[in-house]
């Protein structure tokens, strides 16, 4: 009981004022995001609605947001194309199942590989897509919609210096709206975006296409969908739970946003998943707990059925306004002022992912890219490798140490280092400072043996760990190495 308390109930007036916010932030990025998708704007709405009350109480993360999103939205764009919504549905449903598969399956384990310097690409790029994305707004614009943008960030940066009871940035879109409809100003709404309807989501399951062939079809887009989603989605938790100074079952989450699929495509919605920006406006404005995130959905439906009149008033200067403070407050500045001192290695991942996603405009793509390359530079990093020799008294044998890690990016320094055509009868290869990796590693030390036999040179391995014996008596194509190991 305490614990649903502390989840749900111990911030509930900084949930609900929140929340409100992040509902009219949502509807016009669900619209947006729905005609990218090439599908009616209510599948995008529909989908926010039902993934935010979902995950606020499947999810792990109490204060994320998840929702239809511009990542999710780009996959399906092919696939509504040649196909049709039909399928958007099908797809939806299986990336749910799938999403649910890799939570049971410890998906989320893959985030102790994501290093920081990705993260802070990841956080930063997304900064930037979201500053990018209000400029087409002002394409043709006059200047009363540059002057509410302005007002709108006066009052967003001001009003916390005098109060701070409410979230500035809900207090700039009340304000904008009202002074736009009272002055009947000939600006850009949310009603411009598409239509709102005031009908309830519908189940609808096409069972019709249910076989073999729209598997075909679906799957590759529905894996796709499910890795983007949870990557998305892990990434985001992470970066909350700092914030909150929380912990969570990051496999739980995984299933939560995969039943929150599964539902969103029973009942006419797209695919989503966690949005960093809606969690981190939720979040500074003082969202904490799973109520903020059930009262985004809950809001967001009452805005669009009760207030449909009022929300599709709503100058698009004022979420504009909005879109850039939370542009401006997710990037991390610090990062830029860090990039002299930090290791040139981690910079350049963390520029890499920044370029990789702005270019794209895919987070997912841009985290892979950042991922590869750090992986790249880390086993360049851990491949360098030193072999030390020595002539023994007798003159007859030759002493090597290996210092380090032998595995396939090494295995060319390590075998190039030894002197084959010395005259001695015996070579000595001690590994006490090394440690013997994979196939490729047992494969070099073949071509050693190999190349010294056929200079009639006896070769001993010594100093390997019990592991490494393990490995070599496996894999080796020599009878004596078998019983060396």
């Amino acid at each position: 009981m305490n614990n649903y308390k502390k989840e749900w109930l111990y911030n509930v007036k900084g949930d609900i004022l929140s929340s409100m916010l992040v509902a009219i932030a949502l509807i016009p990025e669900a619209i947006g995001f729905s005609i990218l998708a090439g599908v009616n704007p209510m599948v995008g709405l529909y989908a926010s609605f039902l993934i935010s009350i979902i995950t606020a109480i499947a999810g792990a993360t109490p204060g994320m947001i998840s929702a239809a999103t511009g990542a999710m939205a780009l996959i399906f764009v092919s696939l509504v194309k040649n196909y049709g919504i039909d399928y958007l549905f099908i797809a939806t449903i299986l990336t749910g199942i799938i999403q649910i598969l890799l939570g049971f399956f410890n998906f989320s384990y893959i985030m102790r590989f994501i290093p920081r310097s990705v993260m802070t690409g990841f956080v930063n790029s997304l900064a930037i897509l979201i500053f990018s994305a209000q400029l087409p707004h002002f394409k043709g614009a006059s200047i009363q919609m540059y002057l509410l943008v302005v007002v709108g960030l006066l009052i967003i940066y001001l009003l916390p210096k005098f109060s701070d009871k409410i979230p500035s940035a809900l207090v700039a879109i009340i304000a904008l709206s009202a002074f736009t409809i009272l002055t009947n100003s000939d600006v850009k709404t949310v009603g411009d975006m598409g239509e709102l309807t005031t009908a309830l989501p519908k189940f609808y399951i096409p069972f019709e296409l249910i076989n073999m062939e729209t598997l075909k079809i679906v799957l590759p887009y529905s894996m796709s969908l499910a890795v983007v989603g949870l990557l998305e989605s892990l990434l985001t938790s992470s970066i909350i739970c700092d914030m909150n100074d929380i912990k969570v079952n990051s496999n739980r989450e995984c299933v939560g946003q995969g039943l929150a699929n599964i539902v969103t495509g029973m009942f006419g919605g797209m695919a989503g998943c966690a949005m960093l920006g809606q969690s981190l406006i939720n979040v500074t404005s003082g969202g904490k707990k799973r109520l903020s995130s059930l009262l985004a959905g809950v809001f967001l439906i009452i805005l669009i059925f009760l207030l449909n009149p009022f929300v599709t008033r709503i100058p698009i200067a004022a979420l504009v306004a909005v879109m850039v403070v939370v542009s401006i407050n997710t990037f991390e500045w610090e990062s830029l002022k860090n990039l002299k001192i930090m290791p040139v290695a981690d910079s350049l991942v963390m520029l890499i992912t920044i370029v990789s996603v702005v270019f794209t405009h895919n987070l997912a793509k841009g985290v892979f890219v950042g991922i590869l390359i750090s992986k790249l530079i880390f086993v360049a990093k851990i491949s360098k490798i030193n072999v030390d020799s020595n002539l023994s008294n007798c003159k007859t044998k030759r002493d090597y140490i290996v210092s380090g890690q032998v595995f396939f990016a090494s295995v060319m320094d390590f075998v190039n280092y030894f002197d084959y055509k010395e005259d001695v009868k015996e070579v000595n290869i001690d590994f006490s400072n090394a440690k013997v990796w994979d196939d490729s590693a047992v494969g070099a030390i073949d071509k050693i043996i190999d190349k010294y036999k056929n200079k009639d040179i006896k070769v001993n391995i010594n100093g390997l760990n019990d592991e490494c014996k393990s490995l070599i008596k496996n894999l080796t194509v020599h009878p004596c190495l078998k019983k060396t190991a």
